[in-house]
């Protein structure tokens, strides 16, 4: 039945499936169906010729007869500007079918539990400033008035201590070290988390966010079109629509194959059609090299952090792709003892979610009306401190005239962080101050991440090479970077926030520049 009073709700936006959950009155993660009696909804979009937009499973469907118009896996491009699809001649971003999906989830949800005006949003703690952004306003465009994120480890690991699970344990613990390995449809998410008095606090992340299921997929897609081309002397990757059906083939024999030794999988192509026998051992062998990926940057963050596997009390799993036999034998043997495999890997990111929402209203009538006055309390009562999963910072000149990235946050920061540091100008007389603000790259070796300016102009005049400029960046933990430069000699001032995906507003002291003349700032004033 209807009614109009606020709701906890939380959505896991994933790369493959995206899921939406509500707080009952009882204080009890409960996820929602669709209107297809799905608990989890395809994050495919398909575009009818009619100009209608179809979401979820029968988006899947149509995309074997009509790949053309169809768009997958768009999570993998969301924040950056320049990625479209282009169908009927309109142009649509990832920002566009996120929020398509997120409509379909609300749509659903509206007419179970009423309005729903706020929800939190999941997304990979190796998310840049960008993505969080076009993920909220990807929200915004699905008519949500308010979007929280939360970083998915998180809400598994609130899921985790809030859930029926880990009730117990979390009473009795003094303090424990919580390694969530998150391996979803198309991103692996890896966080170390410290639970003690009620406080879920992060204290290292890492991941990999070209690393997820769908490339198990690929691994396994590739090997069977090599075999059908060996065979029969005609590729099935030339054909969309064979190429589409053998996609499907695929994610139903992975799935498969997570409990049963062997799976047959049919590819139909060009007049020929023929089913092959694909054993759980082969797959586990064919993937090796995406099962070390995980392995690799899971001890890596361990050892940054000057951990081992001793310093761990509990390895638990979420996301779909975990489920997969060679990734939990493989964790195993890497923290040498018996995975917790509680969370559901496909609903509780999401319950999490949920979880966080209802610690945001605690103050408010939703907190009343749950009947549970123990859940209640418990979420009154709980803390959750992230960490920023990258470095922020701006481009500096070195001594080698070299423009490099210089992080006044470092990665792994707790949140919310605020750090000054001085800089100085490049040359003498220097007329103007333009700030390059950076992101570190989610991968090592890759180049950082470039998020906006700040500016200003006018500087104070006869200044000297070196003269002083104080830079200021703020992180409040909502995706939200303030940053602050002042001239330090003349007290002017310049601000920006990067408050949406694709756009920076900028405050500038009034006044003429010249492009031409050196704007940058050098390494830091000790």
């Amino acid at each position: 039945m209807k009614t109009h009073k606020a709701h906890a709700v939380g959505i896991d936006l994933g790369t493959t499936y995206s899921c939406l959950a509500y707080l009952n009155e009882h204080g009890e993660p409960v996820t929602l169906a669709n209107q297809e009696g799905e608990l989890a909804t395809p994050s495919v979009v398909f575009f009818d010729e009619d100009q209608q937009v179809v979401v979820g499973t029968e988006a899947l469907r149509n995309a074997i007869v009509r790949p053309d118009r169809v768009v997958q896996n768009s999570k993998r491009h969301i924040g950056d500007p320049a990625h479209r699809w282009t169908i009927d001649g309109q142009d649509y971003t990832p920002v566009d079918i996120a929020s398509y999906v997120l409509r379909k989830l609300l749509a659903a949800a509206r007419e179970q539990i009423g309005e729903v005006e706020r929800a939190v949003v999941t997304v990979p703690a190796q998310f840049s400033e960008l993505q969080r952004r076009a993920t909220i306003e990807a929200g915004h465009r699905a008519g949500l008035k308010q979007v929280d994120i939360i970083n998915e480890p998180v809400a598994a690991a609130l899921c985790y201590v809030l859930g029926t699970e880990g009730l117990w344990f979390t009473e009795l613990a003094d303090e424990q070290r919580i390694l969530v390995y998150d391996l979803g449809g198309g991103t692996f998410d890896l966080s170390l988390v410290k639970y003690h008095q009620d406080e879920v606090c992060v204290v290292a992340s890492s991941g990999d966010l070209r690393l997820g299921g769908i490339d198990w997929n690929a691994a396994l897609e590739r090997a069977i079109c090599d075999r059908f081309l060996a065979d029969f002397n005609t590729d099935p990757r030339e054909d969309p629509r064979s190429l589409q059906a053998l996609s499907l083939e695929v994610e139903t024999t992975k799935r498969s194959l997570s409990v049963r030794p062997r799976a047959a999988l049919t590819v139909q192509h060009d007049a020929h059609r023929k089913t092959y026998q694909v054993q759980q051992q082969k797959f586990a062998e064919l993937t090796q090299p995406l099962v070390e990926r995980t392995a690799v940057i899971t001890q890596k963050m361990l050892a940054d952090n000057q951990m081992g596997w001793a310093h761990v009390d509990v390895i638990l799993t979420t996301g779909g792709a975990s489920r997969m036999p060679m990734i939990r034998d493989r964790l195993k043997e890497l923290g040498g003892r018996t995975l917790n495999t509680s969370l559901s890997p496909d609903q509780s990111i999401a319950h999490g979610a949920t979880y966080y929402a209802g610690m945001l209203l605690t103050n408010t009538e939703f907190a009343k009306a749950i009947r549970n006055k123990e859940v209640s309390s418990r979420l009154a009562r709980m803390k959750q401190v992230s960490v920023s999963a990258r470095g922020l910072g701006i481009l500096i000149q070195n001594d080698q005239r070299i423009r490099v990235p210089h992080y006044l946050i470092p990665a792994n920061s707790p949140l919310p962080a605020k750090f000054t540091q001085t800089f100085g100008t490049v040359v003498e007389n220097q007329k103007r101050v333009h700030l390059q603000i950076v992101e570190s790259p989610a991968t090592e070796g890759r180049p950082h991440v470039p998020l906006g300016e700040c500016i200003i102009d006018d500087l104070s005049p006869d200044l000297s090479e070196g003269s002083e400029i104080a830079v200021t960046i703020a992180y409040d933990g909502q995706a939200r970077v303030h940053v602050t430069a002042i001239d330090v000699t003349g007290g002017r001032e310049a601000t920006a926030e990067i408050i949406r995906p694709e756009n920076v507003v900028t405050t500038e002291v009034e006044g003429t520049s010249d492009e031409e003349s050196p704007s940058e700032v050098q390494e830091p004033v000790t």
